[in-house]
């Protein structure tokens, strides 16, 4: 277990130094991701998007989203996304401390995220957050594995027990596992991370 690590101040630190988002947005896994998602927005007629944990915004490049709202704990990811999208009256980006100001969009998006999750309580919250965000639909893609490792900002939870516990009103629908499997000869171009869909149970009706 990791002990004294602050996630939010570890990705703030990070792009102030003008380090990025992480290998996992660009090139074949940013594609594929994209892939995925955007026909997962199209074939389902979401309207509405948000993500807990846009980042620097690198795999946002190639998204096809109606409206997006990008949310992150780092002042400094924020600025660069508004910089790169400024002209995109689609796309608006705020603060992790307003969320909860937002209404629910269709969609909800985690993107390796997860396992950047350091704390129990703030992979809790955030989790309550990604669903307490979204009426509709809830795409992670993450790990799924109980798994402590030497980096300081990595650690694998197995949420997907975590989530049928305690997200009652919510359903997995599907899983699509990532072709590119975890390879630690080609770290830049390979993940441990599948797709997760979960989708949000319809309330019987009265009587």
């Amino acid at each position: 277990m990791k002990q004294d690590f602050d996630s939010g101040a570890y990705w703030e630190h990070r792009y102030r130094r003008g380090r990025d988002s992480g290998d996992g947005s660009y090139g074949r896994l940013a594609q594929f991701k994209a892939d995925f998602l955007n026909h997962f927005v199209l074939s389902n007629g979401i309207t509405s998007v948000i993500e807990l944990g846009c980042g620097d915004g690198a795999q946002l490049e190639l998204a096809t989203y109606p409206q997006y709202i990008g949310v992150d704990i780092s002042p400094t990811a924020l600025e660069i996304c508004r910089s790169s999208f400024r002209d995109d009256y689609t796309k608006s980006f705020i603060s992790y401390e307003l969320l909860h100001e937002m209404p629910s969009q269709d969609l909800a998006l985690s993107l390796d995220v997860i396992f950047h999750l350091v704390e129990d309580s703030i992979f809790e919250r955030y989790l309550r957050d990604l669903f307490g965000s979204s009426g509709k639909y809830v795409i992670i893609y993450s790990s799924d594995r109980e798994e402590d490792t030497p980096a300081p900002h990595v650690r694998h939870h197995k949420f997907t027990p975590w989530i049928a516990k305690n997200m009652k009103g919510w359903k997995l629908s599907g899983t699509t596992k990532n072709p590119f499997r975890e390879d630690a000869q080609h770290p830049e171009s390979t993940s441990f991370a599948d797709f997760f869909v979960y989708e949000k149970l319809k309330r019987a009706p009265d009587g």
